[in-house]
């Protein structure tokens, strides 16, 4: 427990850490790193090209200050964030020296502002928090080793198949090396994968949807190749023009909280471009499992070259009682490409083909996801029944 005197100070430095909060953790990754440089085999450095590792551990580091006397407040985004953690391998002994470097980081940016006190206060503040962390990832750890055909860290898996679903979009089948048939995992979670790239100094990890239901005996990831001036090419690109039929890669257990919950309320998978992939996981489990579900599927993509799973999430929707499928395509090639929308989803196409009581997934580039949850929102859907995924540090959908 924390000292109300702490918990003041730390509360004080909210608006400091507001204006200054990138600044001191631009400092912090930059320190951290040249001091302990196998740290960089585990975090993802595309993320920290582009900023986007600085500012959602900045965002964090602020909302730790604000509610630092009601940390249940933060449980369902450090829960978020521990299974990133899991699924990279964070482990009990990196807090420590990320808790160093984050004091000094705000030392090196804030200079005098930065009393002993503060400091003081905010290491006893970290050391609650980062146990926070341990404790749940603890639990996860263990989770993902007990299940049937899980394990703890990293494995071999084998390439198994490699299938092309459309101009962006590749699947690749994973099975265990060691024969082990794969645990099962809810529909929509995630695995990293972990890779060893000619000519980089250090490991690459990248996190992929599992893109069709559990119950097989592989993992089945679908990778966009990104073009080559973007951070995250660099893995996809390899992917795609290196890794083929029988070679090894390392993979993670599933983790994630984005996933199909069952039951009885009709439910709408809302995609855009790669983010059909977990959506097509949710959409062969309720298939499989809760065919009588009432289910809108809607995706989007540029246009039919770029339009991957469509023959097989057709097929699907066929096995359903009560499902319908929708399209849209932001600009046709020529009148040949048969959509139900070209241009963007709207609101009003939203609120005609999906019941205001649905529970809705959303996966998709950040633009789309802003887009349809604002359209969701204003149309009266409730806040539960908002759910959305999208790879990358923690950011604020909303911000």
């Amino acid at each position: 427990m924390l000292s109300q005197k702490t918990i003041d100070i730390v509360k004080s430095t909210a608006p400091i850490l507001e204006t200054h909060g990138v600044d001191i953790t631009t400092y912090f990754y930059k320190t951290m790193f040249e001091a302990h440089p196998e740290l960089l085999n585990i975090f993802n450095h595309a993320n920290q090209s582009q900023g986007r590792q600085q500012t959602a551990l900045a965002n964090t580091v602020y909302a730790a200050a604000q509610y630092i006397d009601q940390l249940e407040v933060l449980l369902p985004t450090v829960k978020q964030i521990a299974q990133k953690h899991r699924s990279l391998t964070v482990k009990p002994e990196h807090y420590p020296i990320v808790g160093e470097y984050l004091l000094k980081a705000i030392k090196g940016v804030l200079g005098d502002a930065a009393t002993d006190e503060i400091i003081g206060a905010w290491g006893e503040a970290y050391g609650v928090i980062a146990q926070v962390f341990i404790d749940i990832e603890k639990e996860m750890y263990v989770e993902a080793a007990e299940k049937s055909g899980g394990w703890e860290d990293f494995k071999e898996f084998i390439v198994e198949k490699k299938v092309t679903e459309s101009s962006l979009i590749t699947s690749f089948y994973l099975k265990a090396k060691d024969g082990v048939s794969v645990p099962w995992y809810l529909p929509g979670q995630y695995i990293t994968v972990r890779l060893s790239i000619p000519g980089q100094k250090h490991l690459l990890n990248r996190q992929y949807s599992l893109s069709q239901a559990p119950g097989s005996d592989s993992f089945r990831i679908s990778v966009k190749r990104e073009a080559d001036h973007n951070p995250q090419g660099k893995v996809s690109n390899y992917l795609h023009d290196r890794l083929n039929v029988g070679d090894t890669i390392e993979a993670s257990a599933p983790a994630g909280d984005f996933y199909l919950e069952k039951g009885e309320q009709p439910v709408a998978l809302i995609s855009g471009g790669v983010g059909i992939t977990p959506m097509m996981a949710m959409l062969g489990s309720i298939a499989e499992n809760e065919p009588n579900r009432k289910t809108v599927f809607v995706h989007a993509a540029r246009n039919k070259d770029a339009h991957a799973f469509g023959e097989e999430a057709a097929a699907l929707v066929e096995k359903l009682n009560d499902g319908k499928i929708y399209i849209a395509y932001e600009a046709k090639k020529d009148e040949s490409e048969v959509c139900d929308i070209t241009g963007y989803v709207s609101r009003d196409f939203l609120q005609q083909v999906i019941e205001s009581n649905s529970v809705c997934y959303i996966c998709g580039p950040i633009s789309f996801m802003r887009a349809v949850v604002s359209h969701l929102t204003v149309l009266g859907f409730s806040k539960n029944n908002i759910k959305y995924e999208f790879f990358g540090p923690a950011l604020a959908l909303e911000a």
